[in-house]
């Protein structure tokens, strides 16, 4: 283990080297809102695109630069699912498109509900690891992340840390690359947060996809993906009060509401279904 990662491999099992083009040829993401990309939509009304689609827009930009075809990428991602759902509907599906590289990231919601099972979750999710990793995928995994600054996230930390160790022995165990979400210093600045406080902007989602090519032992675009934003002065107290007003009033009640609901978007469709060429990849531009 380097930098806080583990060493990564392709599903050959030959080591990522510097200077080599990505050997994975198709790449298929699963998950949730994360995966999906919420909240980074580089076209107004348009289609998300998020930290998955940069990470397969920069492997594939590698492959065509070396002289190698476009990488196949699909994203079987879709906002609120539960881990559960992921790895009982999405993997199959995910399996079935014969992918060398897959990206398994999920249990944010599951962190959400007081009742949740960490062990349970692990099991199930390395039993998935090893049906990915025996079918020939290469399985890019992830950390939650540290929400010790949350207003209504951070309860969850005790258990977001328990299921990180977890994912953590999993990836020794089974060869996986860790996407390490928890240790991205910036993600604990708040410029890096969608209004809502949940989903990350597209500066955010930027920096995670340089974090997924570190993991995946491959060099970042931006040596400098790290580093934390320049510091503001706190804001006043009463100018806080009003934003916090404010998002209790537009985000924390609405998703309540939701959740009082069981209204989890469960009829929502992947947003990239089948495996594509991603045709002309470049930093901002959307897969295909």
């Amino acid at each position: 283990m380097q930098n806080g990662q583990v060493s990564s491999t392709a599903s050959t099992g030959q080591p990522a080297e510097a200077g080599q083009p990505p050997t994975w040829t198709r790449f298929v993401a699963l998950g949730d809102s994360f995966t999906e990309g919420l909240w980074d939509q580089p076209v107004a009304d348009g289609p998300c695109r998020g930290w998955a689609d940069m990470l397969a827009s920069t492997l594939s930009t590698r492959r065509v630069a070396a002289g190698e075809e476009p990488l196949e990428y699909a994203n079987l991602a879709v906002r609120g699912r539960l881990l559960h759902p992921i790895l009982s509907d999405q993997l199959p599906r995910a399996l079935d498109l014969q992918p060398d590289l897959v990206s398994l990231v999920g249990g944010g919601n599951n962190m959400l509900r007081p009742a949740t099972d960490v062990d349970a979750m692990a099991r199930e999710l390395e039993r998935a690891v090893i049906r990915a990793t025996h079918a020939g995928a290469h399985v890019l995994l992830a950390t939650g992340m540290d929400a010790a600054d949350s207003l209504l996230v951070r309860r969850t930390r005790n258990r977001t840390a328990l299921f990180n160790a977890h994912v953590w022995s999993i990836a020794r165990r089974h060869d996986a690359s860790v996407l390490d979400l928890w240790g991205i210093r910036s993600l604990r600045d708040w410029r890096m947060w969608a209004p809502d406080r949940i989903h990350l902007t597209t500066e955010g989602h930027t920096r995670v996809a340089q974090a997924a090519l570190v993991a995946l032992g491959l060099p970042p675009d931006n040596p400098d993906w790290d580093d934390p934003l320049t510091p503001l002065p706190p804001a006043p107290r009463l100018q806080q009060a009003r934003d916090d007003a404010q998002w209790v009033r537009e985000h924390l009640y609405p998703w309540a509401t939701r959740r009082l609901r069981r209204q989890n978007g469960d009829e929502r469709l992947p947003k990239r279904p089948d495996l594509a060429p991603v045709e002309h990849a470049r930093s901002g531009a959307h897969p295909g």
